[in-house]
């Protein structure tokens, strides 16, 4: 298939996009108070986005008013890009984009409101460490995302996004994952066995496939490849790519693979959850982060085997979760054994329990 890159004039009519609507510049600025700077809540290789309001009716909605800097290395084909592949997709699992400006210079994309904004904040940037539970759910929602674009978009083609990463998952109020930011995808058939698309390679470095950087090749395998690097970074805490590290360890999957390799993968589990992971959750996790990150893209499993992967793995997880909350509570640091009293006070009604610290 042919580099598919979307321009002005290839771009189906937007009037018949009824799922998205087209904002004037002067709608936008009222929404963001002409771009004023305590708006700003992200910058990204696109520009700045801001937080806003948008009225429909008596309804409000929160936004996120992505617009493009002059100065990005991004431009149209990466903003009509995301406007067609947005304006057709709809998935609990994708952002939601509400509507565009293009309007003289500007070029201005406005999605739903992410309140929590993205894994890679809460991995990196934040202290408020993720549980390893939560950490598994936000995989599994993302993962069903990219398995949607891969197999079940509905318009007989896939979609591949071409720059997963943390920072393009982004967390609603409900810890909910969405995969974002399409500017670099690609559509290809789905009912043919080749898939792939020969393309300029782009994307972000640490998540890049190899594969596809040395041949130009582009397949749903290079997503594949980019969610194994995620799944590292979850499991280790650590950026894809890091050179304030040792050489060895500049890039994740390299160095993350090759300590599994020797043996020593409770050492590069981030000692927040370290201690909260069931062995066994643990060696399937590492395993599954292992076959995504192939560097052979035939070997790699699809989003689906993926997903049906990470439901095991948290139901392992869930399961050592409940065997611990039988046995007892965590309280002050300590673990505590209850015991119940089968006395005359349980005959009329009353139940006594002496919770002692060992």
């Amino acid at each position: 298939m042919s580099n598919s890159s979307v321009d002005a004039e290839s771009f189906t009519s937007l009037a018949s996009l009824h799922w998205c609507r087209q904002f004037t510049i002067a709608e936008i600025q009222l929404v963001t108070d002409n771009f004023d700077e305590s708006s700003v809540i992200g910058r990204g290789g696109f520009g700045k986005v801001y937080r806003g309001t948008i009225t429909n009716g008596v309804s409000c909605l929160d936004v996120a008013v992505k617009r493009l800097d002059t100065t990005s290395n991004q431009g149209a084909s990466e903003f009509w890009a995301e406007v067609k592949m947005l304006s057709k997709l709809r998935h609990c699992h994708l952002v939601s984009l509400i509507g565009y400006c293009n309007d003289i210079q500007e070029m201005i994309l406005v999605y739903e409101y992410m309140p929590r904004g993205t894994l890679e904040d809460y991995l990196h940037k934040l202290r408020a460490p993720l549980t390893w539970a939560r950490r598994l759910k936000i995989c599994l929602g993302a993962a069903r995302g990219l398995d949607y674009l891969h197999n079940g978009t509905g318009i007989n083609h896939g979609v591949i996004h071409r720059d997963v990463k943390s920072s393009n998952i982004l967390l609603d109020d409900t810890w909910g994952a969405k995969i974002s930011d399409f500017g670099l995808s690609k559509i290809g058939p789905i009912n043919q066995a080749d898939t792939g698309v020969n393309t300029i390679v782009k994307g972000t470095f640490g998540y890049l496939d190899p594969d596809y950087y040395q041949t130009g090749r582009l397949t749903r395998k290079s997503d594949v490849y980019a969610f194994g690097v995620i799944l590292f970074e979850v499991l280790c805490e650590k950026r894809a790519v890091d050179r304030s590290l040792d050489e060895e360890q500049w890039g994740l999957a390299s160095w993350a693979k090759d300590m599994i390799k020797e043996g020593r993968l409770k050492q590069i589990v981030d000692h927040n959850i370290s201690d909260k992971i069931s062995p066994r959750c643990l060696k399937e996790f590492a395993h599954l982060a292992v076959d995504c990150s192939n560097s052979y893209p035939k070997q790699r499993p699809t989003m689906a085997r993926v997903i049906v992967a990470l439901e095991c793995i948290l139901a392992l997880q869930e399961k050592e979760d409940d065997k611990l909350q039988a046995r007892g509570m965590t309280i002050f640091g300590k673990k505590m054994s209850t015991f119940v009293f089968p006395s005359i006070w349980k005959n009329s009604g009353i139940m006594f329990f002496l919770s002692v610290c060992p």
